[in-house]
């Protein structure tokens, strides 16, 4: 046996072929396209080589790379798979020349059999039945004549066609002379031969072959009939073995025929000869003859318990017993059936649907019941290079019915985003009556109407994504913010309208909206800011539910008056898969939604099928949010205030100043203009040169947050540690707000305490379940200090801070940075971890710092304050803190250009005379009073780092020290 093999080729064979070579004990060499770099074939190899970029002209086809590979990694023998060079005679000769074994037929047979007019020729001479049919022809006029003869119609074929390309059914002289030179050029550019001949088409043909396995020295056999007659365009789209509804005899009959034609030539290896089987006339006609593994020999293997792969490798490493003794033991048993999934859009003329598969699961295969041949799993992009075929599912079971259903339940189990796929349209084909009955032929498909769950982005509006609420929580603690809607009252009540779930997708709008083409019956409500909305130009109502007819094009426009965001609910919800818990889009960090992005063109979205086609229901106008000229956000005064940090008077300026919002703000933050504020120290001390900076803290979403003298309101896409003071943060009841702010909008911050902003939550959440009014009043309060624990000293010091009425914010120690000190805070998150208590959602470290996201109805404030005390003082009385560590090592790149437009971006939207501007590294330089920027390089790269806490927009960024 071969010690090591080179598989020449890509996808799912190359999984399928390392597989085989695993249970040999053989280790694989996988080659690949740039293109192909994520695939699980690369992962499983024992090594991988790269072809280069390009597609398969540049990659798989080349023939000198290929050889190369082989000779330097000491492979001895090459599997060529399916398609590429697997058919390829000079490819074969070139290995045979470099020592190195073929695996496959002899290059011979390869010629004799690639030619469709030559396999023809040879059919004929061992008397294997024919259509009528002509040689190869050169030029029109023969054809036309030839036609006459055969009789119309007729099918014109390109001699080294494959894969359903080159061929055309003509049914007159007009269409056979439209498609002569047609044909003769894909035969040409596909195949390098632009040869064509003429066969007698029949109307319902059924496509069957025989697998026939070969020892090169004249013994043959045949491994039953598959039936491929599922075709779209030519091409296989479902196979199965046994094939149903034979006569008797006929099996054995097409067996015979494509032994004779196998032994011919004393083939060698694996094979196939397909025949057109006339299922009126219960004859059947030689067709071609497939000189290498098919791609739905996973049926037979099933309904055989063969494998064919460890046959041609044992017969090429001359290590396959005799024939004769592989066939006492064979015998078929049961039934199977593969389905070809392909990333295409079967609603848009089944074009290739390349980009990034973000979400990938298959049903658990079992061997034998189940088998899934994949390359793919989440994260793979699916190149536009190659064929698309990303999966065969295939199933067996006793009989074709329960193969049938098995397979059916197996792709509804089958989850495959970010790209368009075939699946549904394959569910409906297995319950389409000519495959359901066992009676397809080859153009059934062309009567079965695809019908789509989907809508189609026709244009996708300035910033459009899939938000869903809550959103994406306990994840903070690493820097994974919640996302969701920035505007969740409006989304909730949308959903509520139609009758949703309150956590089902939607789609967030920002000023302008998508224009959505539907291609199935579907219910939607647009809630939110006022914007216009035309159902086939036709004009709607606002937070109306509104039927849609499959066909139908809804446009939404652009926001006119006040208010940033609308939202689109449909009934059943947005059919998106979860990441993290939650199908809510994050674009910073390019993940969850659609394609972790905002919507693009040519997008398309599924749908939940429509059960309830009901319409007309109406939001009461009290639910709509009224948007005044200044609006009043609620929120409880801390973490940080005066006097620690700002001066009383300033605290006062600041709840009597209406706020603007600022040009540059966003999911992450929205940036406010108005009064300089008064800081009551000159610097940050430690935690940096600006009287804001502390050391890094985490944050709530609505925290208002003044980096520099810049106060920003933390929004749902906002960073989850930070180094800046807060003074207020928003109540939850009035989070919604945010998503309703866009540039010039003026503010007012109204201070309430935590009562009543749980009175102004709970009365919120009914109005969102019941679409009922309801109202709170809350008045103004006198502020009060937001610390409401304070307990030990020094070292041993913890302050409880209200950040917001469902965050508390614990600050250990002196502001300085102190190893102690992070170690307590720790010991302390573990302590909290341990205790289990029902309402914490998140516990996020800070440097010095914890802070506890709580839900006050199920953990109150009083209960969760005596618990941290408690475990407090167990942390202090602890003489021995340890924390597992470990060594990492990180690339770092010097003077990084993305850093440097970062800089140049804050410049030119935020500050332009920061500090670490216009150079990050010139302000290191200098705050460390290094001589030059060279130290600054070796201080950074020479030193190692400890990390202090987790967190940022940039998903896990550590804050380090250098040790």
């Amino acid at each position: 046996m071969f010690d090591k093999l080179l598989i020449a080729n890509r996808g799912a064979i190359a999984c399928r072929i390392l597989r085989t070579l695993r249970a040999l004990d053989v280790k694989g060499v996988a080659v690949y396209s740039e293109a192909d770099a994520a695939s699980l074939h690369i992962q499983q190899a024992d090594e991988a080589h790269s072809l280069g970029e390009g597609p398969a002209a540049q990659t798989y086809l080349v023939v000198e790379k290929i050889l190369r590979i082989a000779r330097e990694t000491g492979a001895k023998a090459i599997h060529p798979g399916y398609g590429f060079l697997s058919e390829n005679a000079a490819f074969a000769e070139a290995c045979e020349a470099a020592g190195i074994a073929f695996v496959g037929p002899t290059p011979e047979q390869l010629r004799v059999f690639g030619l469709k007019h030559t396999a023809r020729a040879l059919a004929k001479q061992r008397g294997v039945p024919m259509l009528e049919g002509t040689e190869l022809l050169d030029s029109l006029s023969d054809a036309l004549g030839a036609a006459e003869q055969v009789g119309y119609p007729v099918m014109l074929k390109s001699t080294a066609g494959g894969g359903g390309i080159g061929m055309r059914v003509c049914r007159s002289t007009a269409e056979l002379a439209e498609a002569f030179d047609a044909v003769k050029r894909l035969g040409q550019n596909n195949f390098s031969d632009s040869g064509v001949f003429i066969e007698k088409y029949i109307e319902r043909a059924r496509h069957l072959e025989v697998q026939v396995f070969g020892d090169g020295a004249g013994d043959v056999i045949a491994l039953g009939v598959r039936d491929c007659s599922v075709q779209r365009r030519n091409q296989k789209v479902l196979e199965e073995t046994p094939a149903p509804n034979l006569p008797a005899g006929m099996v054995e009959a097409l067996c015979e025929a494509a032994i004779t034609l196998a032994k011919a030539i004393d083939y060698r290896s694996a094979g196939t000869v397909e025949f057109v089987y006339d299922a009126e006339a219960q004859r059947f006609y030689f067709l071609e003859v497939n000189t290498r593994l098919q791609v739905e020999h996973g049926v037979t293997e099933q309904v055989w318990g063969v494998d064919l792969v460890r046959w041609m490798i044992e017969l090429a490493a001359g290590d396959l017993p005799p024939l004769a003794e592989l066939a006492k033991t064979l015998k078929p048993s049961g039934h199977s059936i593969q389905a070809r999934v392909y990333a295409e859009d079967p609603g848009r003329d089944f074009q290739p649907s390349p980009g990034l598969l973000t979400a990938a699961s298959f049903p658990a295969a079992d061997g034998k019941a189940l088998r899934v041949d994949t390359w793919v799993e989440a994260g793979c992009e699916i190149p536009p290079y190659f064929d698309p075929m990303i999966a065969k599912v295939i199933t067996w079971a006793p009989s074709r019915e329960e193969a049938r259903q098995a397979l059916d339940e197996a792709l509804g189990d089958t989850l495959l985003y970010g790209v368009e796929t075939n699946r549904d349209y394959l569910r409906q084909i297995l319950a389409f009556t000519p495959f359901a009955s066992g009676n397809p032929w080859t153009r059934c498909l062309e009567g079965l109407s695809y019908k789509a769950n989907t809508f189609e982005v026709i244009s996708a509006g300035t910033q459009t994504t899939v938000q869903d609420f809550p959103g994406r929580l306990g994840y903070w603690a690493v820097g994974v913010p919640p996302s969701g809607p920035m505007d969740s009252r409006t989304l909730r009540m949308g959903n509520a309208l139609l009758g949703n779930a309150e956590d089902a997708a939607g789609l967030e709008i920002t000023m302008s909206g998508p224009i959505l083409r539907f291609n199935t019956d579907a219910v939607v409500a647009v809630t939110g800011a006022e914007i216009p909305l035309k159902l086939d130009d036709v004009p709607q109502p606002m937070s109306t539910a509104l039927f849609i007819p499959a066909g139908s094009t809804l446009t939404i426009g652009t926001i006119a008056g006040a208010g940033a965001r609308s939202y689109l609910c449909v009934r059943g919800g947005l059919q998106v898969p979860e990441y993290l818990g939650s199908k809510s889009t994050f674009t910073l960090g390019q993940f969850g939604g659609h394609g972790g992005r905002a919507l693009r063109a040519g997008d398309v979205l599924h749908l939940a099928p429509l059960t309830d086609s009901s319409a007309g229901a109406t939001l009461a106008a009290e639910l709509c949010s009224a948007l005044p000229a200044v609006r009043e956000i609620r929120v409880i005064y801390g973490p940080h205030g005066a006097p620690e940090y700002f001066t009383e008077g300033y605290i006062e300026r600041f709840f009597a100043t209406d706020w603007e919002v600022h040009f540059n703000s966003s999911r992450t933050g929205v940036r406010l203009i108005g009064p300089k504020p008064e800081w009551v120290r000159e610097s940050g001390g430690e935690a940096g040169l600006h009287p804001s900076n502390i050391h890094d803290n985490p944050y709530a979403i609505g925290a208002v947050d003044f980096t520099g003298d810049m106060p920003v309101i933390l929004g749902p896409d906002g960073p989850s540690l930070g180094g800046f003071v807060c003074p207020v943060t928003i109540i939850e009841a009035d989070l919604w707000q945010l998503g309703q702010l866009k540039a010039g909008d003026k503010l007012r911050f109204v201070p309430v305490d935590v009562l009543t902003a749980r009175q102004l939550a709970k009365a919120a959440d009914a109005e969102c379940a019941s679409l009922t009014p309801a109202a709170v009043v809350a008045t103004p309060v006198k502020l009060q200090s937001p610390i409401v624990l304070d307990i030990g000293e020094a070292d041993s010091r913890l302050v409880a801070r209200l950040s917001g009425d469902t965050h508390l914010l614990l600050e250990i120690g002196a502001p300085e940075l102190d190893l102690v000190l992070r170690f307590r805070g720790h010991a302390l998150m573990q302590a909290l971890e341990a205790k289990g208590l029902d309402g914490v959602i998140d516990l996020t470290p800070g440097i010095r710092s914890l802070q506890v996201h709580y839900q006050p109805e199920t953990l109150p404030l009083a209960v969760l304050l005596e618990t941290v005390a408690g475990l407090w003082d167990a942390v202090c009385a602890a003489q021995d803190l340890k924390v597992p560590s470990r060594i990492v090592h990180l690339p770092l790149s010097w003077d990084d250009p993305a850093c440097q437009l970062a800089i140049e971006k804050y410049m030119t939207t935020v500050r332009k005379d920061a500090p670490w501007c216009p150079s990050n590294l010139e302000f290191i330089r200098r705050i460390n009073d290094l001589p030059n920027l060279d130290e600054v390089y070796r201080t950074v790269f020479e030193a190692s780092y400890l990390v202090m806490g987790l967190g940022d927009v940039y998903l896990g960024a550590p804050v380090a020290t250098p040790l």
